[in-house]
């Protein structure tokens, strides 16, 4: 299931270093002579232009279709057919989706020869962005001023978004508008989006995830983490829908591939989608991070950890369809665990109590100021001591029950298709419906164990029953203790016993016959009554207008302390551009990690006995034969490499281009020793992890003898 994040969004600024910033495409003059000045060859109009094709139109965000403007993924066009690079681990669920115990691409790797082999994806889309508008004027209407209720005014700005997003509705594109600066600026997103891409190509995850779970998040690194897709159209070059008659994308724009290899110092480009980071938290939201939400985090994804990892060592159809949940569950367990220990390490919290005081001493030296401004900081700290146990409830809801056991959210699914087969009244209408939600089913028990599904419900039910019993009522206390003793294990298999949710013939009869009479099976599910007792619980406690006004003022004010600067906002999903240098850097006393790593690693790391450390026997066999040109110059192969480029989740994939705009590599992980980079960006120790696209080409035409894709590129050399 997608990850469902519903904390306070902030978009954030702070002063910045020549390489720190995530960059608004349309901002780029204001950057302009420091991106020059740092080696950049390309003009702003190369970048960002709307009436003629530039760098924009080769980068891509990867999404699914219920929240296609929602990307989790970024990639690159790198053919004039569309073909697309990002990471394997953005493609992993899709690849596995694919696999059987006879095909298994997760383990063997796919590698389509010609068109006709490439494997459409259910419910993957990818968009490119077409423009961006500043509506703040729109949004700040004079009338706004006069309103001094919170709620009313946030009401009157969110029907001001739907006017000015349903202006567009039926365009051929999508629209989305998003505040920045914590709402102090209102941007309006255009994008193309298409919805039928396919899987070209991927290596076996013994590359693809080489060093898995103990390497995530480390350099040196040694993962050649990267797969291919192919965006497809209608005859006529327009999104539509999978079909056999769609045709690969003619795009606007392609990046060239850059084999020269790059160097120290070397100037550095990235373009993606950058999710989430929260640099202009206050020193309260900093502590309220790492005591609640980051521990709570780490305590329910151990267990869920725990038991998928013994349910996937029973069988190999078990680890087969729990590879990807268990690899998304495990990334951000350890991001927690590491940003914690780097919070406290690089004394973040000092550096954010620091900007509080210079903040209270200039509020201090003007009386409007102090009204205005006085009782933000004091609203921030009494908010955090006062909402503890709701930040520890909502961690709970969040990864236990919607991020739990899939099982939870599938009425969600089901009741979402019966309200629109009620609406239907013709028979062909009503039979289209149940298609699909047949068709949703298949694919959703395909890639489920009941087994394991039972045993996430009995273990996160369990630690619920431990720890968070006293915040949110989530069983029937009465009968648990009545009927089952106070069993958890009985009890559940009481409820998987009688839901028509686990079980698929029984569920589709009842959809197939559905009527009126029926509704109430549906409805009346343990299942179903979970997961609205947990939506009923955010819905009731998640009114934070207050807290928005708060971050709102807090950012107005710094814009005020630093009239000079040149602000960024705080990433928030949307495209952005980020710059640095490729750089070697140290971590601590006397230990230097240089900036790139080579083949000759991955054998020293071979380790026969782990499966993160397996090394395919054929490029083992590539190794001994050295023939690495024209990849390499030497007698070694180029893996990966570091940049300082300012990046977070989400740009997983991005394309790395060199100072012409020539694709070098694909970003994929950050360091360990600026895990806290999220919240406050750690100068001299956050690196960009990226994978060479030397290696990239090295695995797609040595390795795989994909020639064909080869021959798509436009390679520079």
């Amino acid at each position: 299931m997608k990850r469902i994040i519903m904390f306070v969004c902030i978009f954030c600024f702070v002063k910045v270093y020549a390489d720190e910033g995530m960059w608004i495409l349309s901002m780029l003059n204001k950057k302009y002579n420091d991106l020059k000045k740092q080696g950049l060859k390309l003009t702003p109009e190369d970048i960002y232009q709307i009436n003629q094709a530039s760098l924009k139109d080769a980068i891509v965000g990867l999404a699914t279709y219920d929240d296609p403007l929602s990307f989790f993924c970024s990639g690159s066009i790198v053919s004039r057919n569309g073909l697309v690079f990002t990471n394997h681990h953005c493609g992993f669920n899709y690849i596995q989706n694919h696999s059987t115990l006879e095909h298994n691409y997760l383990a063997d790797g796919f590698w389509a020869k010609n068109l006709n082999e490439e494997l459409p994806n259910k419910d993957l889309c990818v968009s490119i962005l077409l423009q961006i508008i500043d509506v703040s004027k729109e949004i700040f209407t004079p009338e706004l001023d006069t309103i001094t209720d919170i709620h009313e005014k946030q009401y009157i700005i969110e029907q001001k978004i739907y006017t000015i997003e349903e202006r567009y509705k039926d365009e051929p594109y999508l629209a989305k508008v998003v505040n920045m600066f914590n709402g102090n600026q209102y941007l309006l997103f255009l994008y193309e989006t298409y919805y039928d891409v396919r899987l070209v190509g991927a290596p076996p995850s013994d590359i693809g995830k080489f060093g898995g779970d103990t390497d995530n998040w480390m350099w040196p690194r040694h993962t050649g983490d990267f797969c291919i897709f192919r965006i497809y159209t209608s005859p006529d070059g327009k999104p539509e829908p999978y079909s056999p008659n769609n045709v690969p994308l003619q795009p606007k724009r392609y990046l060239n591939i850059n084999i020269n290899g790059i160097e120290k110092n070397d100037f550095t480009m990235i373009i993606g989608f950058p999710g989430n980071t929260n640099r202009f938290y206050t020193s309260y939201s900093v502590e309220n991070e790492m005591n609640i939400i980051a521990p709570t985090t780490v305590k329910i994804r151990e267990e869920k950890l725990r038991i998928i990892s013994e349910q996937m060592k029973q069988s190999n159809s078990v680890k087969l369809k729990y590879a990807s949940k268990y690899s998304d569950c495990s990334n951000y367990y350890k991001y927690y665990i590491g940003q914690m220990q780097q919070v406290k390490k690089n004394q973040v919290i000092q550096k954010k109590i620091q900007t509080e005081q210079r903040f209270n001493e200039w509020i201090r030296q003007d009386t409007n100021r102090l009204k205005k401004y006085g009782w933000i900081i004091p609203y921030f700290k009494k908010y955090y001591e006062t909402n503890n146990n709701y930040f520890k409830a909502y961690v709970f809801l969040n990864e236990a029950i919607f991020q739990g056991s899939d099982f939870i959210l599938l009425p969600y699914y089901v009741t979402s298709y019966l309200n629109m087969l009620s609406d239907q009244e013709h028979p062909d209408s009503a039979k289209a419906v149940i298609n699909e939600i047949t068709l949703f089913l298949d694919d959703f028990y395909k890639n489920i164990d009941i087994e394991t599904e039972k045993r996430l419900v009995v273990g996160l039910l369990s630690l619920h029953q431990k720890e968070f019993s006293d915040l949110i009522e989530l069983i029937d206390q009465k009968k648990l203790n009545k009927k089952y003793k106070g069993n958890i294990q009985l009890y559940v298999n009481s409820l998987f016993q009688n839901s028509i949710y686990s079980d698929k013939s029984k569920l589709l009869s009842l959809i197939k016959n559905y009527n009126f009479k029926h509704q109430s099976k549906f409805y009346d599910d343990f299942f179903y009554i979970l997961k609205n007792c947990a939506w009923w619980y955010l819905f009731n406690n998640t009114n934070n207008d207050s807290l928005n006004e708060a971050y709102y003022l807090w950012t107005k004010a710094q814009m005020e302390m630093f009239p000079d600067s040149i602000f960024y906002p705080d990433a928030n999903g949307t495209i952005r551009l980020t710059y640095g240098k490729v750089i070697d850097y140290y971590p601590r006393d006397a230990v230097h990690y240089d900036y790139y790593t080579t083949i000759d690693g991955i054998m020293q790391k071979e380790d026969t006995t782990n499966e993160e450390f397996r090394v395919p026997p054929k490029l083992k066999k590539l190794y001994e034969l050295k023939d690495y040109k024209p990849y390499s110059k030497d007698q070694s192969l180029p893996v990966c490499f570091i940049t300082n480029n300012d990046i977070t989740g989400g740009n997983s994939g991005s394309p790395v281009m060199d100072a012409n705009g020539n694709l070098i590599g694909l970003a994929f992980d950050g360091n360990w020793e600026a895990m806290s980079g999220d919240i406050y960006y750690e100068k001299d120790l956050q690196r960009t992890i990226c994978v060479d696209i030397r290696y990239v080409l090295f695995i797609i035409d040595k390795f795989a003898n994909a020639k064909n894709i080869i021959n798509e590129l436009n390679i520079i050399q």
